[in-house]
């Protein structure tokens, strides 16, 4: 039997990787090779790796709207996927890809939502006009899919609700994972002292860009409630707009003057992979208290290193977290504009406040909270598991 040929779209991929779906990709791509003929499509640079394609931007296109420019990468990364058996896109940025080639190619088209457009209003700021494209690329690609993946049971409500045409058979539940051999607790203390991170003092430590969808700026206000001597540790950076950045950059100044010296920890850079495992192992907490999270995999990347979390019990966070066993999920009422926003901001910075505040209070309990997490992780999100679990969801539409 001929083995089965599967091309992965995708903007993201090492060693240019900036969220979720781009690990995502990264894992399921290596466990997926075991299984099939796996090719990878993606943006950027060119690759050394065997079979992965790399697309630069079209030069008629320089200086257009970065949507439009992701459409002309998106037009040759389906070409190049000639003579496949099946294509698989991650986020809107290769969703018009995949779309694509299922059309040009005749093969089947899958698609994994790791985002919804309609619930990321926010990206107007962004993108002016070219947020009309995105919605159009992912719309486009979800409502004429022949599976799609969610990774979340919270994420496939939001495609039934965002896309109602969409047949809910059509949708299948596969989480995302984590490689519990690279995140695994690191006992070293290298990168907290060149960090300038005061083990003897209790953390909360954040990851993650500066988005809307993060809700930085809630955490932000939650913590100047924390005790003096808590040191609040923030691995954020890449910001989605100017008046975001310089909303976190006031936030971040106010707290410090508050806090005193080391209080407020900024480091806006992208670390290392092991570098923010450290960071992760010697926090008391982690945080996050995004506003929309399909299934938040940087709390499985946490809750690995053994470190409790406290996030927001919104998308698919609370199939991650299981509360009061692995952390504190923190309840949220929000509009229902598709922006995610707190019905009441100020409650839910209380109420965030009052779970780290419980967590940093009783590091026993946080300590325990830590290697409950650490087993969740090993047995439910593994990436063989999901690999399978992927493979299955292939020849569904063979």
């Amino acid at each position: 039997m001929t083995e089965l040929r599967v091309d992965l779209m995708t903007r993201e991929y090492p060693p240019e990787v900036y969220g979720g779906a781009g690990v995502h990709v990264e894992y399921l791509a290596r466990d997926l090779r075991a299984l099939a003929d796996v090719r990878v499509h993606c943006f950027g640079a060119p690759r050394d790796e065997p079979g992965v394609t790399a697309y630069p931007e079209p030069v008629e296109l320089a200086g257009a709207n970065a949507a439009l420019r992701t459409m002309g990468i998106d037009l040759a990364m389906a070409s190049g996927a000639a003579g496949t058996d099946i294509v698989h896109s991650h986020t809107w940025y290769a969703n018009f890809a995949g779309h694509s080639a299922k059309l040009l190619h005749d093969v089947p088209h899958v698609v994994t939502t790791h985002s919804l457009e309609p619930l990321r209003p926010w990206k107007a700021e962004q993108l002016g006009g070219g947020y009309a494209l995105s919605s159009f690329c992912e719309r486009t690609a979800i409502e004429n899919a022949d599976a799609i993946i969610a990774v979340s049971g919270g994420m496939k409500r939001d495609v039934l609700q965002a896309y109602p045409s969409v047949d809910p058979d059509r949708i299948r539940v596969v989480y995302n994972g984590i490689d519990t051999e690279q995140y695994q607790p690191d006992s070293r203390t290298n990168v907290t002292q060149r960090l300038g991170i005061d083990l003897s003092r209790p953390s909360v430590v954040f990851v993650g860009r500066i988005t809307r969808q993060k809700g930085l700026p809630y955490l932000m206000r939650a913590c100047r409630s924390l005790p003096a001597d808590v040191q609040i540790v923030l691995l954020a950076g890449a910001p989605d707009t100017k008046e975001i950045a310089a909303e976190v950059e006031a936030l971040a100044a106010e707290l410090s003057a508050e806090r005193g010296p080391q209080g407020v920890i900024w480091v806006q850079e992208m670390l290392p992979k092991h570098e923010v495992v450290q960071v992760l192992t010697h926090a008391t907490v982690f945080v996050c208290p995004s506003i929309y999270e399909p299934m938040g995999i940087v709390n499985l990347e946490a809750m690995a290193c053994e470190t409790a979390v406290v996030a927001t019990a919104t998308g698919g966070i609370p199939e991650v977290v299981a509360d009061g066993e692995t952390g504190l999920l923190v309840p949220i009422e929000q509009l229902q504009d598709g922006s995610g926003t707190p019905v009441d901001p100020e409650r839910f910075v209380a109420d965030f406040a009052a779970a780290m505040n419980d967590l940093v209070a009783d590091p026993a309990r946080a300590k325990a909270m830590g290697l409950a997490g650490r087993r969740r992780a090993v047995e439910k999100f593994s990436w063989s598991r999901i690999a399978q679990d992927t493979m299955q969801v292939y020849q569904s539409v063979l």
